[in-house]
């Protein structure tokens, strides 16, 4: 089935079904269809790297590295440059053609695996690959659900692997799994199990990528971020990818220039190796969805690292520059290998000549409660629920975005009974981590552990729970799940906690328009996965008041 462009990937997909002329992202038709045709032609890649695994021979570093970063690279709000995605379906076909030649089992290879094209035929192929070329709704669901799960675990295995951290496991699986997307021999049943098997391998790359950013730059600890602006020149880091800001602060030192961090990269403030750059300003701004006002108003060139990013306003077009997996065309892109120091001394030098932030806030704000420091806290926390001075936690992590209907977790966190602490990592924080909750007995009754990856601390702080109080499920703790979503790092996120065994998880503001409604019934029957409702009926269903 043909189309311009079909895309339903992330929570605001337009109308709750699917972006078709133009993306709710701002995402343009013709780099929706260079996506559509970069995901199939990795597809095709992984399928020849599968069957070389099965012929005994190794995949090298540099193929793992391609297949995640191209995934990365059409997450939603990440990459919106047509010719740096054509760059990278170029040089994907070219790795294959050479792989190709290895694979003594070629001639039983799909159709993605022995496509070989050129740019002239990259539209035409591109309008046949796309979502909706999969027919039967069930299995199309099935496919995408996977393929942005991979997606998510493919960003986290990224950051890691830029931190010089591997998994070979991980990899294999990403593009062994990215294969059987193509094999129309698997049945519904045979893709949910693969489905729930993303989401085991979801935990291991969290895990990964936790070891690696706790190894390069210790733990993180309770840490009270600065909120307000200081009189430098100063570049702004948006994204999520921790080496990327440790180069920047490395070589801006003695420059006159602050650095200071936006939306997901605020947990950065929280691990102690970043606390000995005295330029290491504080935090500017809000969730990414705020980005056209606030980066007007920062003044100073802005890093995009990764997602998320939106297509710029002209007042700051110019100050905008992108990295890794991010791409937006007029604005100036920093190359650099794994293992290689980018050169940032191009966005430096600009940030001289700008002038200081505009303050948009002051006052602080208290993050830094990842595994290893809740685990400090464990005896009191614990205290704390026997007492009965905390009733319940709640875990309120994922994503924020545009839509007034993310109102509904403001209110819902204002209206929490007092006696309920908030467990969040993500940008959905911002809906309520500046507001007035106070503490429990001097335990914060928001729980910040940081990024959307950081969710795996929360899934171990959840275990680690169920240890202490002798609890044979995890279900059976004082503990409920409601998750704002956006992307795709948030479905790895999702499959990662059910293959933990964590169910009743409640999913908003709307359930993905990707999951059909059979396979939705598969998630509410074996997991309960539910959506939301209303404030006062959902404060009714998770603490029996409103």
């Amino acid at each position: 089935m043909e189309q311009a462009m079909f895309c339903y990937q992330c929570q605001e997909t337009a109308g709750g079904k699917g972006c078709t002329r133009c993306g709710v992202c701002g995402k343009k038709p013709e780099v929706a269809r260079m996506q559509d045709l970069l995901i199939y032609v990795t597809k095709g890649l992984s399928c020849v790297t599968t069957e070389l695994r099965k012929e005994g021979k190794e995949i090298g570093k540099d193929v793992n590295h391609l297949v995640t970063l191209n995934l990365f690279t059409t997450i939603t709000n990440a990459n919106f440059d047509r010719e740096a995605i054509v760059r990278k379906i170029c040089d994907t076909l070219e790795m294959k053609r050479s792989l190709l030649a290895l694979c003594a089992g070629s001639g039983r290879l799909p159709e993605a695996a022995r496509w070989d094209g050129n740019p002239d035929s990259f539209d035409e192929k591109a309008a046949s690959v796309g979502v909706l070329a999969t027919e039967n709704e069930d299995i199309r669901s099935l496919r995408e659900l996977i393929t942005y799960g991979l997606k998510g675990l493919s960003a986290y295995t990224k950051h890691a692997n830029a931190l010089l951290k591997e998994n070979e496991e991980v990899d294999a699986f990403i593009q062994r799994a990215l294969a059987a997307t193509l094999d129309d021999s698997l049945s519904a049943d045979d893709l949910v199990a693969l489905t729930l098997e993303t989401g085991k391998y979801g935990v291991t790359g969290m895990a990964l990528l936790d070891e690696a950013n706790t190894g390069a730059y210790g733990s993180p600890e309770i840490t009270r971020v600065d909120l307000g602006v200081r009189s430098n020149p100063g570049i702004l880091v948006s994204g999520h990818d921790l080496r990327d800001l440790e180069m920047l602060l490395e070589q801006t030192q003695g420059t006159g220039i602050d650095v200071y961090t936006h939306s997901e990269m605020l947990p950065a403030h929280y691990y102690p190796a970043f606390k000995k750059y005295p330029n290491f300003a504080g935090n500017y701004g809000n969730a990414w969805w705020k980005q056209k006002e606030e980066f007007a108003s920062f003044n100073g060139p802005i890093l995009m690292t990764t997602n998320c990013v939106v297509p710029p306003a002209d007042s700051y077009r110019d100050r905008l520059w992108t990295t890794g997996a991010t791409g937006v065309p007029g604005c100036r892109h920093i190359d650099g290998a794994y293992g290689e120091t980018k050169d940032f001394s191009g966005i430096i030098e600009q940030a001289k000549h700008c002038a200081p932030p505009t303050e948009l806030e002051t006052g602080t704000i208290v993050g830094g409660f990842a595994h290893e420091q809740v685990f400090a806290l464990a005896d009191k926390i614990v205290d704390a629920v026997k007492s009965g001075a905390i009733r319940k936690f709640v875990v309120m992590a994922g994503c924020d975005g545009r839509m007034k209907s993310r109102e509904y977790y403001a209110e819902f966190a204002k209206r929490l009974p007092k006696d309920v602490v908030i467990l969040t990592a993500g940008c959905a924080k911002y809906k309520y981590n500046k507001l007035p909750l106070g503490d429990i007995g001097g335990i914060p009754r928001v729980l910040d552990a940081g990024q959307c990856n950081d969710s795996y601390s929360l899934a171990l702080i959840a275990l680690k729970l169920k240890e202490i109080f002798g609890l044979d499920d995890v279900n059976q703790l004082p503990l409920a799940f409601n998750i704002a979503w956006y992307e795709q790092k948030a479905v790895i996120v999702l499959l990662a906690l059910l293959s933990l065994g964590v169910k009743n998880i409640h999913l908003g503001p709307t359930l993905p328009a990707f999951l059909s409604p059979n396979v939705t019934d598969v998630l509410v029957k074996n997991f309960g996965i539910a959506g939301i409702t209303t404030v006062d009926e959902d404060l009714k269903l998770f603490f029996g008041e409103n």
